[in-house]
């Protein structure tokens, strides 16, 4: 049966709330007055944040720990369900044989943004940071707008930024993400497509049927709207708009063919200066304090959306200079030393070949000649064994790769699928695989690195706070 509406849930229970996409739909229920609590396998900063704003969260598959509210009312209450969660979990078991209305999230998200006008940022990679983008150029701007983020904005403090109070009916932006087909229940009026480079293979089992998938959401965008589509993506996704759609393609440079592209592009320091040109017309001087060449690239997608919601060229600029990025997307961690030995800490969430390769080049481009170690954790047992040459050879930018164990997420071990399958063909001068123990150890002791960055898109954060507290020591005596 179609979901029409959420109103008629009064409590709406979450079977694994601690996913950034599910932990903004909670927030946004809870918000607006929906009695809100979830399931997750651990804790985290961002279920203990859940907690703290109220929604009752608990780390026990069991149908007792199930709130006694959802239990008794079983037709008032919506189940929300990532497909994170496995299929022998005793919760979705009980809940499934008992009747209760289950949900995807995507197909709530699709309900929510139906009658809204809809900007979805569609991409195998770039998609969290180019929504979090027009996320925050629009609200800067002064412009009424909600979203739904698949990470934590720094300047919203959230991974959702709630629509006014006393206006509701307001544009939506949403990360429309290709796992499991999610974002076909979103029909967006402005859709950005990022990348359609090869991913979630275990879902789609070649390229050819993720790119159909990409033709089949572009397909979905509403008479008069508009994609724009970045020109690295299949040329046969940008032919599959309905008549009467606008398409722009955008590139970082004129020389790649786009119509939206940037100019005067210049480094100085973490900061990017550069002049957007595009059908909208030229805005010169936009800054960008974000640093990475993707992430100029990345804002001209943005920018174009906030020129089409009608934002003026001044306060776009504003908009851009103020953009503090997104949580672990090049996000600097410790920096010490001198502007001539620099020392500096970065994390990042990238977990496809693209991504770190993207991401290795900018740290290379902001500290040329200083030593670049790298520690990544893989990220899933089918993305290992479907990209491991991608990944050993984006890695061997770096001087120096150490390896965790591969982080399972949803999956089951695959024989023969181990980080050694990625070790034994990188090429980088240091090589090494390494337990979280003997990786703080190194960092404590040895001085062969000046940058050091943790990449990846499982439970690597965990390591973050301890690098920080242990690098910021070694560093700042040594300095002093």
């Amino acid at each position: 049966m179609a979901l029409s509406s959420v109103a008629a849930f009064p409590y709406v229970y979450f079977l694994g709330i601690g996913g950034i996409g599910m932990s903004a739909l909670a927030r946004w229920f809870k918000a607006n007055g929906h009695t809100v609590a979830g399931y997750d396998k651990t804790s985290t900063p961002l279920t203990e944040a859940l907690v703290a704003e109220g929604i009752a969260v608990h780390y026990e598959d069991a149908v007792t720990s199930i709130p006694a509210a959802v239990r008794e009312n079983k037709a008032q209450t919506l189940v929300v369900l990532t497909p994170a969660i496995p299929k022998d979990h005793q919760e979705w078991a009980w809940l499934r044989d008992n009747g209760y209305d289950i949900r995807k999230r995507s197909q709530v998200l699709g309900v929510l943004t139906q009658g809204h006008r809809t900007i979805a940022v569609a991409g195998t990679h770039g998609k969290t940071t180019t929504s979090s983008m027009v996320a925050h150029l629009l609200h800067h701007a002064g412009v009424p707008s909600a979203a739904f983020l698949g990470g934590i904005s720094v300047n919203l403090g959230s991974n959702v930024l709630l629509p006014p109070a006393d206006n509701p009916d307001v544009p939506i932006v949403v990360e429309a993400d290709e796992y499991d087909r999610s974002f076909l229940t979103l029909h967006p009026n402005i859709a950005i497509v990022t990348s359609t480079d090869a991913d979630h293979l275990d879902i789609y089992g070649n390229k050819d049927a993720l790119v159909e998938s990409f033709r089949q959401f572009v397909g979905q965008i509403q008479p008069g709207g508009t994609l724009i589509i970045n020109h690295t993506a299949d040329a046969s996704v940008a032919a599959a708009v309905p008549t009467g759609v606008q398409v722009i393609h955008y590139g970082l440079t004129p020389e790649q063919g786009p119509e939206l592209y940037a100019t005067d592009i210049t480094a100085q320091g973490h900061q990017f200066r550069f002049a957007l040109h595009g059908p909208q017309g030229v805005v010169d001087d936009l800054e960008l304090a974000v640093p990475g060449y993707h992430n100029v690239e990345n804002m001209l997608a943005a920018a174009c959306v906030a020129q089409l919601e009608g934002v003026k060229p001044e306060l776009l600029q504003a908009a851009v200079a103020a953009y503090k990025g997104v949580k672990r997307r090049f996000e600097f961690i410790v920096t010490a030393g001198s502007a001539e030995q620099p020392k500096v800490y970065v994390d990042d969430y990238a977990h496809h070949p693209r991504e770190i390769e993207a991401f290795l080049r900018s740290l290379r481009a902001l500290y040329p000649g200083r030593q670049l170690r790298v520690v990544f954790q893989p990220h899933l047992f089918t993305r290992t064994r479907d990209f491991a040459p991608g990944f050993a050879e984006s890695l061997s930018l770096a001087d120096e790769v150490v390896l965790m164990d591969i982080y399972p997420a949803r999956e089951l071990p695959l024989e023969g699928v181990t980080s050694e399958l990625i070790l034994s063909q990188i090429t980088a001068p240091q090589k090494s695989l390494q337990t979280v123990d003997k990786i703080l150890a190194n960092a404590g002791i040895d001085s062969n690195f000046d940058v050091l960055a943790t990449v990846g898109a499982g439970d690597i954060d965990k390591l973050v706070p301890d690098l920080k507290n242990i690098l910021h020591i070694r560093w700042n005596e040594a300095q002093a």
